[in-house]
């Protein structure tokens, strides 16, 4: 578990489903990342050793060597596990602000069970 890249996502969403399958199916041949549903027992434990902050974030988790990224900073960091004509926009992306970002991710968040069916269960490949 500690080697390992972790993104964790709700499995209840329809629009993680689809993140999940995106990134599953443009990953670089070098690079690995293990999804979990967020309500899983293994992505609750991983949770708990976070800063109070991430905790509460009410978000997709990023696990990448050891340390936790959340919201925007998450997802914006899976272009890295992705073939280099997406892994190349990581910088230009990266170059938003912070906040910025942020408030985008949470309007996407805030509005992404309205827009996107809720799956019958969980999914996206787990491993």
């Amino acid at each position: 578990m500690k080697n390992r890249d972790y993104l964790l996502l709700d499995g209840d969403c329809g629009l993680c489903h689809r993140l999940a399958n995106f990134i599953d199916k443009r990953l670089s041949k070098n690079k690995r990342i293990y999804y979990r549903p967020i309500s899983s027992t293994e992505a609750q434990e991983m949770i708990a050793c976070m800063p109070e902050r991430q905790r509460k974030a009410d978000s997709v988790y990023l696990i990448k060597d050891g340390k936790s990224y959340i919201r925007s900073a998450a997802g914006i960091r899976c272009l890295l596990y992705m073939r280099w004509y997406y892994s190349m926009w990581f910088p230009i992306v990266w170059l938003i602000p912070l906040p910025i970002r942020d408030i985008g991710y949470m309007m996407i968040a805030k509005y992404r069970h309205k827009f996107f069916k809720k799956p019958s269960q969980c999914m996206f490949r787990v491993d």
